[in-house]
């Protein structure tokens, strides 16, 4: 019944994928998304331990994003609001331009999400809608398990959770500059160095969040022609992006995420 209950609710969230997209498995569930869906979980997820956050805090903030957006980065909403928590400009959370940039509006809604007493303890949909005043702020509840089991995935807290698959081949060089470029300005400052593939290798300070960043690559894969992206024994490549993750015979580091 939870299974049953999660798909008929998640229905309503996901898109037609058209050949692509994205599966997030947490405690069990597998969660299907299409691939901008899944960038901005990674996304949000990248912020939160950028900011030291727990997961907790990325439930509420899935929780939110579910309603307002189904996860998408709209540019419109009811009255002046847009983005992907549908952040209103006249009520001070930025111009539109910021608003519609993921990194930016996660940033604020944590930013305000913390400063709520006690939201770690409080139910998901209280928290959501102590930051959203939200007409309605009971409807955030529908999506408090679902947000759950992302967040399980996307933060790090399960591994190789997070894969996609593209229909359309990924080819060019890899935009390794701009990868790193986005992967900092998501989870802020870290240590990266070129590869003799080429490629760039990724320092993390743990499993956790090595499997965050990657959850971020392999959803970000197009934009930045990314062809393979390695972490502790497993390996992701987009020309065969349908099998997910498979063990690989070269192991990394398991302080790097490496990425070509």
């Amino acid at each position: 019944m939870v299974v049953l209950g999660l798909y008929l609710v998640f229905q309503r969230v996901a898109p037609l994928l058209k050949g692509s997209g994205c599966e997030a498995t947490g405690d069990g569930q597998v969660i299907t998304l299409a691939p901008s869906q899944a960038g901005i979980a990674a996304t949000i997820a990248g912020v939160a331990q950028r900011d030291a956050l727990p997961a907790r805090a990325v439930t509420v903030a899935y929780a939110a994003a579910l309603q307002e957006s189904k996860l998408q980065n709209l540019t419109y909403g009811d009255r002046d609001s847009v983005g992907i928590f549908q952040q209103r400009p006249s009520q001070g959370w930025g111009k539109p331009s910021q608003i519609e940039n993921p990194v930016y509006a996660t940033s604020r809604f944590f930013g305000a999400l913390t400063k709520v007493p006690g939201y770690l303890r409080l139910p998901v949909y209280r928290a959501a809608q102590a930051v959203q005043h939200s007409a309605d702020g009971t409807a955030y509840q529908q999506y408090q398990a679902l947000a759950g089991h992302m967040a399980r995935a996307f933060t790090g807290q399960a591994p190789h959770a997070v894969s996609c698959w593209y229909s359309q081949k990924i080819t060019g060089e890899a935009r390794l500059q701009a990868a790193e470029l986005g992967l900092t300005q998501t989870f802020g400052a870290h240590s990266a160095r070129a590869t003799a593939d080429p490629g760039l290798s990724v320092q993390v300070a743990n499993a956790r969040d090595g499997w965050a960043v990657a959850a971020w690559l392999v959803s970000h894969a197009p934009q930045y022609r990314i062809d393979n992206v390695q972490y502790a024994g497993y390996r992701w490549t987009a020309t065969n992006s349908a099998r997910g993750w498979a063990r690989s015979v070269s192991t990394t580091p398991p302080e790097s995420v490496e990425l070509g």
